[in-house]
């Protein structure tokens, strides 16, 4: 069961997914059904919007375009945000989703994410990489 929120106050859709790192949003409403007008079906619609100029390594602008884009509903919908649960009067943590330790494939820049790509200083004469902050802002504030 996916919990939603209204699209706006008057509509009677539902975001059930806003993944801005993938670009997919999925939405629901009840509609009238086709065979029996009197009755309502639940229609699901998912948006997906492909960046034109995504690269393989989103950090990195000389990494070759992007020409694969790979989504799974699964995936999508995951929520890696823990939550408190009470059981017999104890709360205990509990992760909504599974498969949170592997990485999110991100095609564009996600603005809850701070994403690095190494940086050449030169220090005393020699080259090093340093990891630098792209985006967002809230990566400084560190």
């Amino acid at each position: 069961v996916l919990a939603g929120y209204p699209v706006s106050p008057q509509d009677e859709e539902y975001v059930l997914v806003n993944n801005k790192c993938q670009c997919v949003t999925v939405t629901s409403k009840f509609v009238p059904s086709k065979e029996d007008p009197t009755e309502e079906v639940l229609e699901r619609n998912i948006r997906i919007i492909v960046p034109l100029m995504a690269r393989e390594n989103i950090s990195d602008p000389l990494s070759p375009p992007r020409t694969t884009f790979v989504y799974r509903l699964s995936e999508l919908c995951r929520n890696c945000e823990p939550i408190e649960i009470d059981l017999g009067g104890a709360i205990y943590q509990a992760q909504q989703g599974n498969s949170c330790e592997e990485p999110q494939t991100c095609y564009t820049y996600d603005r809850n994410e701070c994403y690095r790509s190494p940086v050449p200083i030169l220090y005393h004469g020699e080259v090093r990489q340093v990891p630098a902050a792209l985006t967002p802002a809230s990566c400084f504030a560190e």
